[in-house]
């Protein structure tokens, strides 16, 4: 109930102007929000990467509402790569297709996409289209198809173990052994299309973690890039430690190298794990959140554990 409580108030726009205007919301997102600009993420990322972290930054933004700002959110990513090639930092990117005009017209998300693709190309990155809900779904892995199709090999995909379909698409992108992020999932989504129990979207979570490292496997155990910018086939994209527990008992059982899967985790939590994993010689990537746009952002976070909501409510208390 309070989750699809803050799903929902991660949407709603009245919301979005009352909660923004509060100082201490800024304070408590600032935990897991880099900041506003891009030299406040270029400085987490040193400080990530002098602890062996790998990086992806996040530029915020979704759900677009003009063509005018689907441009101008492409023309903030495509500045995010030329800063994170300027700097020389170990950091790839993550974007929403709906922050680049998904939502408005198809054709126009595809040109923007295929801009940002051509950039990070010339910069020898990768960029990681993300997966929104389930209204999207299918346009985000056809659009992700096409751009694979025309050559861009320098992107990747996520998928989200909370929905039923998941298994059938990991199959299907495996084959051309596409880099899959696998997450839980973090939007409210119906009972036909979304395991409604936490014990069986972790179930799935495990299968599908198996999946990935099987066609790792098959397809040679690709590894980390030296320069940290292209990450394996599978990405583990969980706090959860079962999980993360479940991914290193398996790896290890059918031989794939530590080199060829990543833990990732989100900027401000848990960073005590990320850096038990670094040492136990794990590749771990951190995913660095910045911008204006952070309120839908910060809510999910609040959505997925409670303590963070504790953590809101007793800055609240402190003014």
């Amino acid at each position: 109930m309070l989750r699809s409580f803050l799903i929902y108030l991660s949407k709603a726009a009245w919301a979005q102007n009352m909660v923004t205007k509060w100082k201490f919301a800024w304070h408590t997102a600032s935990r897991f929000v880099a900041g506003t600009k891009i030299e406040d993420a270029i400085r987490a990322i040193r400080e990530l990467n002098a602890n062996n972290i790998n990086v992806t930054l996040d530029h915020l933004g979704e759900n677009t509402s003009t063509p005018e700002e689907a441009s101008d959110a492409t023309s903030e990513i495509l500045n995010t790569l030329d800063e994170i090639k300027k700097d020389g930092a170990r950091a790839n990117v993550s974007i929403k297709l709906s922050q680049i005009g998904l939502g408005l017209d198809e054709k126009l998300c595809a040109e923007n996409l295929e801009r940002i693709l051509s950039r990070a190309q010339v910069h020898g990155n990768f960029v990681r289209i993300d997966m929104e809900d389930t209204p999207y779904t299918d346009k985000t892995l056809s659009l992700f198809s096409q751009m694979r199709k025309k050559g861009y090999q320098g992107v990747g995909i996520v998928l989200q173990s909370y929905l039923y379909r998941t298994e059938a698409d990991a199959r299907k992108l495996l084959e051309d052994h596409s880099q899959i992020r696998l997450v839980k999932g973090a939007y409210q989504e119906p009972a036909d299309k979304a395991f409604p129990k936490k014990a069986d979207v972790d179930a799935n979570y495990d299968l599908l973690t198996k999946i990935m490292m099987d066609a790792a496997l098959a397809a040679g155990s690709p590894k980390v890039s030296s320069d940290g910018l292209f990450p394996p086939i599978p990405a583990i994209a969980t706090h959860d430690e079962k999980r993360i527990e479940f991914a290193k008992q398996y790896a290890a059982k059918v031989g794939l190298p530590r080199e060829a899967f990543e833990f990732q985790m989100l900027y401000g939590i848990r960073r005590d794990l990320q850096d038990q994993l670094v040492k136990e010689g794990y590749p771990v990537r951190v995913y660095v959140p910045f911008g204006t746009h952070w309120y839908p952002y910060f809510m999910r976070r609040l959505a997925e554990r409670p303590a963070n909501i504790w953590f809101f409510v007793s800055n609240f208390f402190r003014g």
